[in-house]
C-alpha cells in the first residue's frame, strides 16, 4: 500500500447542548468525489471506539487504511462517551452517582447526527453502513429506520436475543459507567480461542498498538497511566432490557437493504446460533449474505484472518446494485 493518504479528524455538535462527536476520515489523497457507493461510515461496539476497532494498524495499515487504499471515502464515528467524542460531565464524577449512560437510543440519535453531517458535507443521499457488535444493534436500528440514508449494511456479530446469559453483562448493579482494564481484555480476547489456537491469534505486536492506540483518548491521564478506560455502561443495561429479556430493540425484518453479516467461529459474545437467529430474520432485506470466518473470535476485525472480513467487506460495498437476487441466491453462506 504505497498510496498516501488524506487523514482528517472532525469534532461535530450532538443534539446535546455541550457534546460532540467524533469523526475520523481517511481517503486517498487528492481524491474528493467518491459517490454513494465509495463513502462508507463505521460504527463502534460496546466498549472500544472506532479509532480502537478500526484504525489500529496491523502488519502496517488498519481497516480504515485498507478501504482507503481501495478507493472508499471512510468515516469512523465515535458516540459521545467514547473514543475522541465529548466525555458526558457525569463520566467526571463517581459511577455510582447516575444511571447507566449513553443508552442505545442515544447511540442511534448520535449515529445518525454523524451520517447527516457527511450526507451533507458530500452533497450525497446515502452512505454504506458497517457496525460491529452494539455497533450492530445501532446500526441495525438505523437503518431499519432510515433505510433510504443507506445503500449497503454490514454487520459484524450483531447483538441479538439470547436466551444464555451475555458475557458483557457481568451482573450486579450498574453505574452510569465502567472501567475497563484493557490488559484484562487480552485474557478473555484470547479465552474464547482453544488452548492450542492462543499464542498466533493476534498477529505480532498486535495487541501493544491496539493497547496504545485504545488507551490514546482517555482523558483522564491517571486511567491512562493505570492502562483503563472508563466506558459507559447504557449499552449494558440495554442488554438486560432487551436482548437478554426476549425483546427485540428494532425489527430486522424491516431493513430493506442489502445486508453482509460477518461472524467469527469462536465468538463467545455472539454465539454461532444466536448470530443465525439474527440472519433468519433478515426477511425485507433485498440479498443477505454469511460470512462465517474460520478461527476467529469476537474481535475478529484485529486478528490474524482479518484480511478475509477485510476483502468481503470491500467487496459487499463495491457492488453497486441494490436490486434484489434471485430467489434462489438470496441467502448465501460463506466459511473461511
Amino acid at each position: 500500500m504505497t498510496t498516501s493518504l488524506h487523514h482528517e479528524d472532525w469534532f461535530i455538535p450532538s443534539d446535546t447542548p455541550g457534546l460532540e462527536l467524533h469523526l475520523r476520515n481517511k481517503r486517498r489523497a487528492g481524491q474528493t468525489v467518491f459517490g454513494a457507493a465509495r463513502t462508507v461510515v463505521l460504527m463502534h461496539g460496546a466498549t472500544y471506539s472506532s479509532g480502537s476497532l478500526y484504525d489500529t494498524a496491523l502488519d502496517g495499515y488498519s481497516f480504515m487504511d485498507f478501504l482507503a487504499h481501495a478507493g472508499f471515502d471512510v468515516y469512523g464515528v465515535d458516540v459521545r462517551g467514547y473514543g475522541g467524542a465529548s466525555r458526558l460531565p457525569e463520566m467526571a464524577e463517581p459511577a455510582s452517582s447516575h444511571a447507566p449512560l449513553v443508552r442505545t437510543e442515544v447511540a442511534i440519535r448520535d449515529l445518525a447526527t454523524a451520517i447527516d453531517h457527511v450526507l451533507r458535507s458530500k452533497q450525497l443521499e446515502r452512505v454504506n453502513l458497517i457496525g460491529m457488535s452494539w455497533g450492530g444493534s445501532v446500526s441495525g436500528a438505523y437503518t431499519a429506520r432510515h433505510g433510504s440514508k443507506v445503500q449497503r449494511l454490514a454487520l459484524i456479530a450483531p447483538q441479538w436475543l439470547s436466551k444464555v446469559p451475555i458475557p458483557l453483562d457481568t451482573g450486579g448493579a450498574l453505574d452510569a459507567y465502567r472501567v475497563v482494564t484493557v490488559p484484562a481484555a487480552r485474557e478473555r480476547w484470547l479465552g474464547a480461542a482453544p488452548a492450542g489456537k492462543r499464542h498466533d491469534l493476534i498477529p505480532a505486536g498486535g495487541f501493544d498498538g491496539w493497547l496504545a492506540n485504545t488507551l490514546r483518548d482517555e482523558p483522564d491521564a491517571l486511567l491512562r497511566q493505570q492502562q483503563s478506560i472508563r466506558v459507559p455502561n447504557g449499552a449494558v443495561l440495554d442488554i438486560r432490557e432487551y436482548w437478554g429479556a426476549g425483546t427485540a430493540l428494532y425489527r430486522p425484518e424491516d431493513i430493506a437493504v442489502p445486508v453482509l453479516l460477518v461472524h467469527g467461529e469462536w465468538d463467545v459474545d455472539v454465539p454461532l446460533a444466536l448470530a443465525q437467529d439474527y440472519f433468519s430474520h433478515l426477511t425485507g432485506a433485498p440479498g443477505k449474505r454469511w460470512l462465517e470466518l474460520g478461527e476467529a473470535t469476537h474481535m475478529l476485525m484485529l486478528e490474524k484472518n482479518r484480511q478475509l472480513a477485510f476483502d468481503a467487506l470491500a467487496a459487499f460495498m463495491n457492488e453497486t446494485s441494490a436490486a434484489p437476487v434471485a430467489a434462489d441466491q438470496a441467502d448465501l453462506a460463506v466459511t473461511l
